[in-house]
């Protein structure tokens, strides 16, 4: 009795260890995963911190016909290793109305492909660059100044952690074999095409980023743990799982722009056509796939984004149609007030993140141009709604200055570059501009009009005329300050500058009117030149708020002087004016 019960606890020991090593080959597997995780972020973050921007600027040329824009999509999600973050740049272009859906649509096809070349890279033997890239990397990350060759090392030392996790994830997955239980449960589902593909869909989904799973697929499918059909379908839930993700922001969307919602559902829709084609012809795909090897796993994505690609190319017209039927625009929100484009989904994309602040800003800006409308109809006799207007619309202007402020304070500092920090305060400070000339109109210009009113003074012809060409004056001021806010148009912001210094000349000449009426007999002469001397000043206020958005492009370019242009600019433009 002895014997046998020493040979029961023996048994129930090994049973112990063998789960107990179970378990632990499932934590190490995770933990590996999850090292392959952080060098795709480390990699993703130091592309967008050196090079967002400009991969924005790249796509958006590309989007401008079909085929550059498979070529940009393809080469901005090798860049950024995530096909998510170029599917959230793709809905911003689309959302602009300044691009169809259809290039948007071409655009995700070439973000599919450059995923699928990215698995394929790393598919191949390279895991003896590991060290070397890390070494580099943290090198150019120490020593390299805060910019470009900073960013550059966090890329390198991304790249490396990625070889080395799928390194080890290799050697992790060697027991396989001497796993009796995981082995059973693999070769359970192995012949149950579904299952597989529900699970890599929901690890892509988790991942974000079908190229984590698809490498984590691969190291799979090296060790022998997977079959060729199970490999296949795993391949196709990886595809699925990775476009839910940007399906899944464009939902949590509030605003009413509809546009990131068709891009997603077109991607999806694609993909769902080509798996259900290769599910219906899995064994004759499988034997053309043959051998299960990590270089098989990724040639059957390549081969499976290219087929999709080559199948929707010919139906991007028709499917963009039918996506804008089927998810028409929403109705143009009723409360002006209320923020359109500040997507919280795209915070962790700052390329992003900022364009939809920049088009918020935007917003304000029509509407300070509309106070201006209302404000110069408030000096004319009879009106008595301008003042009100005014008072509603920096009512709009503030709550979307509030809004537009709170969404550029959630942007994490930590991940964005030098030029897209430059371009967060630029947008800060053009949005606080913008409201403080709101207020000016409002308050003060609003608070003339209104006096005018109470006291019944009636302007003269030519302080009316002169009050409302000042008015068109400084909406020319608005339009020229948007284009260097958006374009950065050098000509149009010396004109600006320009433009601020000719509204001191207006109050020079309003303090000579206002000198002359004093010597008149006439009050309501008097009264009324006084009321256009505190107009003017308020405009030039306005104007000189106007002209901030001008300042810093100017000094980048050596032409501005702490209060004028630089005089070889000055001698440029009187020699032009003397030809």
């Amino acid at each position: 009795m002895h014997f046998y019960d020493t040979r029961r606890r023996v048994g129930r020991f090994l049973m112990e260890v063998r789960a107990l090593s179970q378990a632990l080959l499932l934590v190490e597997l995770a933990g590996h995963a999850a090292l392959l995780l952080w060098g795709l972020h480390m990699v993703q973050s130091g592309v967008q911190r050196g090079f967002g921007m400009r991969l924005r600027h790249v796509l958006g040329v590309g989007l401008g016909g079909r085929g550059r824009a498979v070529l940009a999509g393809l080469a901005i999600t090798a860049a950024l290793q995530s096909s998510t973050a170029t599917a959230l740049m793709l809905g911003s272009f689309a959302a602009g109305a300044g691009v169809a859906l259809a290039p948007a649509l071409a655009g995700m096809l070439g973000a599919n492909l450059g995923t699928a070349l990215i698995v394929l890279v790393l598919s191949f033997p390279t895991g003896f660059l590991a060290p070397a890239l890390i070494l580099g990397g943290v090198v150019a990350f120490r020593r390299g100044a805060a910019g470009r060759a900073r960013d550059l090392g966090r890329v390198a030392i991304g790249l490396g952690l990625m070889l080395t996790s799928l390194h080890l994830i290799g050697q992790a997955m060697e027991p396989v074999e001497a796993s009796p239980a995981l082995h059973q449960v693999l070769g359970a589902i192995a012949a149950m095409p579904l299952p597989n593909l529900l699970v890599a869909a929901v690890l892509a989904w988790a991942a974000h980023s079908s190229v984590a799973a698809m490498l984590f697929i691969a190291a799979l499918a090296a060790s022998g743990a997977v079959g060729a059909e199970a490999c296949i379908a795993m391949v196709l839930g990886a595809n699925l799982g990775s476009a839910l993700n940007p399906l899944l922001a464009a939902l949590g969307e509030a605003g009413p722009d509809r546009a990131r919602l068709r891009v997603a559902l077109g991607n999806l829709a694609n993909r769902v056509v080509g798996a259900a084609i290769v599910l219906a012809l899995l064994p004759q795909a499988a034997a053309l796939l043959g051998s299960v090897t990590a270089l098989a796993a990724a040639q059957a994505h390549l081969a499976f984004n290219l087929g999709t690609a080559l199948l929707a190319w010919p139906l991007l017209g028709p499917l963009a149609r039918l996506l804008q039927r089927w998810v028409p625009d929403r109705p143009q929100a009723e409360d002006a007030g209320a923020a359109r484009y500040l997507d919280t989904g795209a915070l962790e994309t700052p390329p992003v993140a900022l364009a939809n602040a920049a088009r918020e800003v935007l917003r304000i800006a029509d509407a300070v141009e509309a106070m201006l409308a209302a404000s110069a109809a408030a000096f004319q006799d009879g009106n008595r709604e301008g003042p009100k207007a005014a008072k509603r619309l920096d009512d709009v202007v503030d709550r979307l200055h509030r809004q537009v402020q709170f969404y550029l304070a959630r942007i994490p500092q930590e991940i964005l570059g030098e030029e897209e920090a430059r371009r967060l305060a630029e947008i800060r400070a053009f949005a606080v501009s913008l409201e403080h000339a709101g207020d000016v109109l409002d308050r003060d210009l609003g608070g003339l009009a209104t006096k005018r009113l109470r006291r019944g003074l009636v302007l003269p012809e030519d302080i009316a005329a002169e009050l409302a060409a000042l008015h068109l004056r400084l909406q020319a001021q608005l339009r020229l300050a948007v284009a260097v806010f958006m374009g950065e148009d050098a000509e149009a912001a010396r004109r600006l500058v320009r433009e601020k210094e000719a509204l001191r000349e207006a109050e020079r000449l309003a303090l000579a009117r206002m000198a002359e009426a004093a010597d008149r007999t006439a009050a309501e002469g008097g009264a009324a030149a006084g009321l256009l001397l505190d107009a003017v000043r308020d405009l030039r206020r306005i104007g000189a708020h106007f002209a901030m958005v001008a300042h810093p492009l100017l000094e980048r370019r050596g032409e501005l002087l702490p209060s004028r242009l630089s005089p070889e600019i000055r001698l440029e433009e009187s020699l032009a004016g003397g030809d």
